[in-house]
C-alpha cells in the first residue's frame, strides 16, 4: 500500500446514474494511495450506479451535497455516466461544489461526460482536456482544447474517455492529486501541457 495521498481527503460527487467503474475503481486506487474519500451527493442515502446498460449497485452516501463543504477536501472526482453529470450540471449546489475546486486551484478528476459539469463551472476555458467523444463539441462551445487521449493533465485538471482509460487516469489522478492546490495563474502558459 502506498502513502502517497495520506492524510488527503477527496470528495467523489455524484447523483444516480454515475458509470458504476468510474466511481468504484477511482475510489479504490483512491483509497490504496491512502486518500479518505467521501461519496458526496444530493441524494440523502444512497445513490444507484450505471453498470454499462443496465442499473448497477447502490452504494452509501457519506455526506449529503447539501451539508457538504468544498474547503474540507483537497481533491475533487468526477465521475461519468450521462445521468450523472447531466443531473449535477443543472444542479446550482452541485455546480457551486465542483466551482470552488476550480476557483481555489484544488485537483479534479474528471471521466467520461463528466466534463459537462465542469462546463457549467466554469473550468474548461483555455483548457485542453479530453471526454466521451459526444463532449467534444459541447466542450470546444466552451473554449476547451479538446484531444481524442486516453488522459490529459492540465494543471491538475485530469480528464479521461471511457472505462477502458480508467488505469491511466487513476495514475494519472493520484499523481496529480498527490500534488495538492495548482496556481491559476500559470493556467494561461500552462493550458495544453501533458506531464
Amino acid at each position: 500500500m502506498s502513502n502517497e495521498l495520506r492524510n488527503k481527503r477527496v470528495a467523489a460527487l455524484v447523483e444516480n446514474g454515475f458509470e458504476q467503474a468510474e466511481l468504484i475503481e477511482p475510489k479504490k486506487a483512491l483509497e490504496a494511495a491512502g486518500a479518505k474519500v467521501d461519496i458526496v451527493s444530493p441524494q440523502r442515502s444512497k445513490v444507484k450506479g450505471w453498470n454499462h446498460t443496465n442499473w448497477g449497485d447502490e452504494l452509501t452516501v457519506d455526506r449529503q451535497l447539501d451539508g457538504a463543504n468544498a474547503e474540507e477536501y483537497d481533491a475533487l472526482l468526477l465521475p461519468g455516466g450521462v445521468m450523472n453529470p447531466d443531473s449535477l450540471r443543472i444542479n446550482q449546489k452541485a455546480v457551486q461544489f465542483v466551482k470552488a475546486f476550480v476557483d481555489n486551484g484544488r485537483p479534479i478528476a474528471a471521466i467520461c461526460h463528466a466534463p459537462w459539469t465542469l462546463i457549467e463551472a466554469g473550468a474548461t476555458r483555455g483548457r485542453k482536456l479530453t471526454s466521451w467523444p459526444s463532449l467534444k463539441t459541447d466542450l470546444k462551445n466552451a473554449g476547451a482544447n479538446w484531444v481524442d487521449q486516453e488522459v490529459v493533465a492540465d494543471n491538475g485538471l485530469v480528464t479521461s474517455r471511457k472505462p477502458e482509460d480508467i488505469p491511466a487516469f487513476n495514475k494519472k489522478m493520484i499523481e496529480e492529486f498527490a500534488e495538492g492546490r495548482h496556481d491559476r495563474s500559470k493556467q494561461g502558459h500552462m493550458a495544453g501541457t501533458t506531464r
